[in-house]
């Protein structure tokens, strides 16, 4: 598929050729959940902790005789069954990463890709370059260019100025092509590619 390469002035500066087998893939919700589901989970940071009944604080004596007082028979006062006792079989820290295939995971960044180029939402832009790293010039740009929620993915390297004129300014994140992930591309109204972002993503996931 052809689609139009601009500058960040809004002028157009040709054409590129993307691939079909990256661009023009049928989306499947199933794989793209899958993906976005193994992303989430790893990023989880598993620190949840309740005390069980041998840390909670409190004395550990019997708290009244086992028979003749008419109530039920208890220990100490850490039960669970207590108010301020020890959470039986509570949440202990742990990692909630999962394995999901390398091969899957590709699978899921061209559907991604592919999800964006069909429901119109994928620019190419000639280069994400500034002279020098002012953000109010950027953000210029970016309200002229109707951008509101954009992901822009670079390069192998992402320009200095250009990542320090963007990173004040709401709704806009620039990754090199080696972080592009389904989960920010999904996440963002606008996926935005650099000529150099294409080649390099082509390449990775040929």
């Amino acid at each position: 598929m052809k689609l139009d390469v601009i500058k960040l002035d809004g002028a157009k500066a040709g054409t590129v050729d993307l691939g079909d087998e990256i661009f023009g893939l049928e989306p499947r919700a199933d794989i793209l959940h899958r993906v976005v589901r193994w992303q989430r989970n790893k990023a989880q940071a598993g620190t949840h902790k309740v005390k069980t009944r041998s840390e909670t604080s409190y004395s550990t004596k019997k708290i009244y005789r086992q028979k003749g007082t008419g109530g039920a028979r208890h220990g100490d006062r850490n039960a669970p069954i207590f108010r301020k006792g020890g959470v039986y079989k509570g949440p202990t820290p742990r990692s909630h990463a999962h394995d999901l295939p390398k091969k899957f995971r590709k699978l899921g960044l061209r559907h991604a890709l592919s999800a964006k180029a069909r429901a119109g939402e994928l620019v190419v832009l000639e280069a994400a370059e500034l002279a020098e790293a002012k953000t109010a010039a950027l953000a210029k740009s970016v309200k002229n260019l109707g951008w509101k929620r954009v992901l822009i993915i670079d390069g192998a390297e992402v320009n200095e100025n250009f990542a320090r004129a963007a990173r004040n300014i709401e709704g806009i994140d620039v990754l090199p092509s080696m972080g592009a992930n389904v989960y920010d591309i999904l996440k963002r109204d606008t996926l935005v590619l650099t000529k150099a972002g294409v080649e390099a993503l082509e390449a990775r996931l040929k």
